[in-house]
């Protein structure tokens, strides 16, 4: 199987959950067997250069070209694909088509919908290879609930929902074009199969490559502290961040509880939360994070906005860290409030649920164990990559099953 993957950069350094599937998920779907060439920007800190072969993998790396946010304004793109639809990227994907043969063309995220235009119209007079949609999330969904719910610069709301707009109406177009879409939860891929019930829609969920700590005891001589770990440049990250804290940090400093969050992001945007929440330890972007699960009783996920599956989940579980989450956080994994995480309904409970179990050492051990049992066998990066190869050898079948 030959294969054409479109993405929007390099995925290393693996800096946010975007970049971790994609970068996991191709190199999986390589190891089982597919010849892959892989379109996208470079990335400054990355080892691969154009034209770098990895096994079954090569490397079609365009230099980054300075990009102004606002431009996307006056394009039928929204945002997250109009950046990556540079005139060399265009050039590169032309050549690519024009020169080879492909079996298949994934568009990866949302970020691939701009070139589609351009994969249709070289293949207009004759068989197209199969189209592929990697969903990262149900994007009109989770961006028309983000631009909703931004309460930031009255002028940029009408903007972001314009963007949201934009979003969704290129997504339908890639899921009616598309001859397999993978949705990354259960939940996203009902919403696929509602909007487009004759397309095929296959859950792909990460898979997980890092520590697995076997076991872990929390005494009283681990802080009374919770963590918080993510990525926030995105903007719906940001206000679940900033919505977050405005409610928790009250609760957990009248408690003596510390809230530290980790992971870059937006620097005026930390600045400036640093300013606002003096109790709370905003560290930054790290080079690890596995120490700071080690200092935590509690992990947190306050994920009102921003729809999809979290990685950090999958660090937060094997890496043996109790998970306190906001209700609808935690999809497309097996936890059960209660007995593997604490789910609540709002930031108040979620900020009161964790000053209430804090020190409830026998339940923590307990969620963090359940956790771990249950999602141990769960989330394979290797049987994702032959899952997806298969799904798209099935769609052979199809055709032949139409022409007969």
């Amino acid at each position: 199987m030959k294969c054409l993957w479109l993405t929007w950069i390099d995925p290393w350094p693996e800096h946010d959950g975007q970049r971790i599937y994609s970068g996991r998920l191709v190199d999986a779907f390589a190891a089982a067997g597919a010849e892959v060439t892989v379109l996208s920007t470079a990335h400054h800190a990355s080892h691969r250069r154009d034209g770098h072969v990895e096994g079954n993998i090569r490397w079609a790396l365009v230099p980054a070209e300075r990009y102004l946010p606002w431009l996307s304004v006056f394009s039928s793109l929204p945002h997250i694909a109009h950046r990556p639809a540079t005139p060399a990227m265009r050039d590169r994907l032309n050549l690519l088509l024009a020169r080879e043969t492909w079996d298949c063309i994934i568009f990866d995220g949302l970020h691939s919908g701009w070139a589609l235009s351009h994969c249709l119209a070289h293949y207009a007079d004759g068989q197209r290879p199969r189209l592929i949609y990697i969903s990262h999330n149900h994007e009109q969904s989770t961006r028309t609930t983000v631009a909703r719910n931004y309460a930031g610069n009255p002028a940029k709301k009408p903007i972001i929902l314009y963007d949201a707009e934009k979003a969704g109406q290129l997504e339908h177009k890639l899921v009616s074009h598309s001859d397999l879409v993978t949705a990354i939860t259960p939940e996203d891929a009902a919403k696929f199969r509602a909007e487009a019930p004759g397309t095929p829609i296959d859950v792909l969920t990460p898979g997980y490559a890092g520590r697995k700590r076997e076991t872990r005891h929390i005494t009283d001589a681990v802080p009374r502290r919770a963590v918080l770990v993510g990525s926030f440049d995105w903007i719906a990250k940001q206000m679940n961040l900033a919505d977050f804290l405005a409610v928790a940090e009250p609760v957990l400093a009248a408690q003596n509880i510390e809230l530290q969050v980790v992971g870059g992001g937006n620097q005026a945007f930390l600045d400036g939360l640093r300013l606002k929440h003096p109790s709370v330890d905003i560290v930054g972007r790290v080079a690890e994070t596995t120490s700071y699960f080690e200092e935590a009783r509690i992990a947190v996920v306050p994920e009102l906005s921003g729809g999809g599956f979290k990685l950090k989940v999958l660090d937060y579980i094997f890496n043996r860290t109790p998970i306190a989450a906001l209700d609808g956080s935690i999809a497309g994994t097996p936890l059960v409030s209660g007995k593997s995480g604490l789910f609540h309904d709002s930031y108040v409970s979620l900020a009161r649920g964790i000053a209430d179990t804090i020190d409830n050492l026998e339940l923590l051990n307990s969620l963090q164990n359940r956790a771990y049992e249950d999602c141990r066998d769960a989330f394979n990066w290797r049987e994702r990559g032959e899952r997806l190869r298969s799904s798209i050898n099935a769609l052979e079948g199809l055709r032949d099953d139409a022409a007969a």
